[in-house]
């Protein structure tokens, strides 16, 4: 096992600067999870790191050395691609074994190997069948395996759920966890899909347009998100956004909204009087308000889901959702009022876009 450290890093295309001077460290035996929307240069990070990338500036450090120069079969890590990359022509053992034939491993290790991965996939009975013969989650193990039985000291997940449906991708992301639960490998994982990293991470990596926007824990960007797009991006259904005013009177601070509602904001709350805010609040911290209390919406649909109910409304002609785990039976245009947790809302700037909750 390697902690992984990547400083300064950047990468052009010709004139296109695509990574600008990322810097993230995953500690050894950590699943650190890179997360964000299409082009925003998280699988070209990790084919850099991979070694099938060149780096323009910056260094890449794997257990303790620096792989700029080094090339992808001298780096000890092994990828799992999207698209599974198996050998059609050969049976599933095979194909596990490959990168051990070619590194010319005794017969004996390679049976041994190969067995131990199969084990630990549940792939024993498919080692003699070929790609074509398994399912689409069995295609992705046998990638997995492939990977194992190298014992790299990192493991490189390239969007690996991305073509299977939405079912067998929650069973397999809960196969991956506890794969890496039982091997303790560092691992570096690349999707676009936020539940995946919520529920697979050590740390997430969130990025945009080749920067870090934010990482830490989980439930620390989902909690704390340090700016408007990490606050949108994490969490889902996402978190609700309303354009207001901050106004303070002596300790008291409020946000005055399009409509003129009011509505208290969190203790630790910064700004001056008057700055334009943007109040944020997740869709499970809102609340059924009564009369005279919450902010006035009208509903728009209502999506009754079994285990709790999502409305989507507008305040003050802005979409909002709210989620409850009671059953409510709304109807179309039918007024409400929802009442947000004003501890556990949130601020930012409407300039900057940055949390004002310090």
């Amino acid at each position: 096992m390697a902690s992984v450290h990547i400083r300064n890093v950047h990468k052009y295309f010709g004139g296109t600067h695509v990574i600008r001077g990322v810097d993230i460290d995953i500690a050894d035996g950590e699943f650190a999870v890179l997360v964000g929307p299409s082009g925003c240069g998280k699988s070209t990070l990790l084919r850099m790191v991979a070694g099938l990338e060149e780096i323009s500036g910056g260094e890449i450090e794997i257990g303790g050395r620096v792989v700029n120069a080094i090339p992808p079969k001298e780096r000890d890590i092994a990828m799992v691609f999207q698209n599974y990359a198996l050998y059609p022509h050969m049976k599933v053992r095979d194909n596990m074994a490959f990168s051990l034939l070619l590194a010319k491993r005794p017969r004996s290790e390679i049976d041994s190997r190969v067995a131990k991965a199969a084990s630990i996939l549940g792939l024993g009975e498919l080692l003699d069948r070929y790609p074509r013969q398994l399912s689409g989650g069995q295609r992705q193990r046998v990638a997995m395996g492939r990977a194992i039985v190298r014992d790299p000291q990192v493991f490189l997940f390239d969007e690996p759920l991305s073509n299977l449906d939405a079912k067998l991708r929650v069973a397999m992301r809960t196969e991956i966890k506890e794969l890496h639960q039982r091997l303790k490998t560092t691992s570096v994982y690349v999707t676009h899909d936020q539940i995946e990293a919520m529920t697979m991470a050590d740390q997430i990596v969130v990025m945009r347009d080749g920067v870090v926007e934010q990482r830490g824990k989980p439930l620390e960007l989902y909690d704390h998100p340090a700016n408007l797009f990490v606050a949108g991006f994490i969490g889902s259904p996402a978190m609700n956004f309303l354009p207001a005013k901050l106004r303070r009177a002596g300790d008291r601070a409020e946000v005055e909204l399009a409509d003129g509602a009011r509505v208290p904001v969190p203790r630790d709350a910064a700004g001056e009087d008057g700055l334009p805010v943007i109040f944020g609040a997740r869709p499970e911290h809102l609340s059924l308000a009564g009369a005279e209390s919450g902010l006035a919406a009208e509903v728009v649909v209502v999506e009754p889901t079994g285990a709790d109910t999502q409305v989507f409304a507008k305040i003050g002609g802005t979409d909002v959702t709210a989620v409850f785990r009671e059953r409510h039976e709304f109807r179309a245009g039918e007024p409400i009022r929802l009442a947000p947790d004003h501890e556990r809302t949130h601020l930012f700037d409407a300039a900057s876009g940055k949390s004002l909750r310090t």
